[in-house]
């Protein structure tokens, strides 16, 4: 299924189940999870999104005895191409499963590239204290070795864990469990790619055991302010660009991202937040004219806080510990709820 086809689901044939097992969801929304290549050894250069969840779902042995399963295909795409489309379908869609009395979890599989992206929104806005944990791979499916089999089982293995209740929406890949709201993709094409920078996982898979040894202190899901009916009544969220600050700044693209509709701005700064002295003045005017500013930060890790007065007293808000692409999916639900300057400041504070 493709983009276009996001908005209509489609619902795969029911299994029969086992009285003694737990039932979840399984959505699918393509990747590399669910991706082929022309050979067993290539890692790179194949075409993600090309199996369905039941092919995925039939690759996994010992699935079935983990818990009753029941599928849908959301979409079937690079997660590169995500959009708000599938993103009101996915959430639409979750919601429904959640709503279940007899589903106990959803595990949604997911690419890799903005699987961090679609993980913090739906921690923003799902109101369930069941399990959400979204999964990828690394490897194509028809790799040697590939590593979304034993993803997905360990999803599965979560979703099912009393303990992963109330913890938020989770991301399982490579034995390790991590919190929506801290994650992050760290490496291009290796295994180990997910981490949570500082912070660290939330726990572990070992040996097929599921532990838990910390939680995220942050609103998610039932203590957010944000429900999911921003995306049913916006199917495209309001426009918020990520400037990148670099050496010789000249503030073009702020005027360009000003001029073409940008109803926000995550300026991904230096070291603290910092902002380039020619970048400045159209990060003000943006201001002026009552587009909010986010101070994020392009080192990868660390909280971006206040830092020269000029800035603060502008009025430009600072991201936290949350990265540029992060902050820009907060900064489009405090848009599309309407929420003014203060408001917004003071989400982005508790965030």
């Amino acid at each position: 299924m493709n983009s276009d086809a996001a908005s209509a689901a489609s619902f795969l044939p029911e299994r029969k189940m086992k009285e003694d097992l737990p039932t979840i969801a399984i959505l699918g929304t393509g990747g590399t999870i669910a991706g082929k290549a022309g050979s067993a050894s290539a890692t790179t250069g194949y075409v993600p999104g090309s199996a369905t969840v039941e092919d995925l779902l039939a690759s996994v042995p010992g699935l079935e005895d983990i818990a009753n399963l029941t599928s849908v295909q959301v979409s079937n795409i690079g997660s590169e191409d995500m959009t708000d489309e599938i993103w009101a379908c996915l959430v639409k869609e979750t919601e429904s499963q959640l709503k279940d009395p007899e589903v106990v979890g959803v595990v949604i599989t997911h690419g890799t590239d903005t699987l961090e992206e679609t993980a913090f929104m739906l921690n923003q806005v799902l109101k369930s204290e069941k399990p959400v944990v979204l999964v990828g791979s690394m490897r194509p499916a028809t790799s040697i070795s590939a590593d979304g089999p034993m993803n997905l089982l360990n999803a599965a293995k979560v979703a099912t864990t009393p303990e992963a209740k109330g913890k938020g929406v989770l991301v399982v890949l490579n034995d390790e469990i991590h919190g929506a709201r801290d994650v992050i993709k760290t490496n291009t094409t290796n295994c180990d790619t997910f981490a949570s920078p500082r912070l660290g996982a939330l726990g572990f898979i070992t040996g097929g055991r599921v532990s838990f040894f910390k939680e995220s202190t942050r609103p998610h899901t039932l203590k957010t302010p944000f429900t999911s009916e921003l995306l049913s009544d916006h199917k495209h969220l309001p426009i918020v660009d990520i400037i990148y600050a670099h050496s010789n700044g000249d503030g073009r693209l702020i005027k360009a991202a000003i001029q073409s509709g940008a109803k926000g701005i995550i300026y991904a700064g230096m070291g603290n937040g910092s902002i380039h002295c020619k970048d400045l003045p159209e990060l003000e005017k943006a201001l002026e004219e009552g587009i909010p500013v986010v101070r994020a930060s392009r080192c990868g890790s660390g909280e971006v806080v206040d830092s020269s007065p000029e800035w603060t007293e502008a009025g430009m808000i600072n991201a936290g510990t949350l990265n540029p692409q992060k902050a820009r999916v907060l900064l489009q639900l405090c848009l599309a709820a309407g929420y003014c300057h203060e408001k917004t400041a003071e989400v982005f504070l508790k965030a």
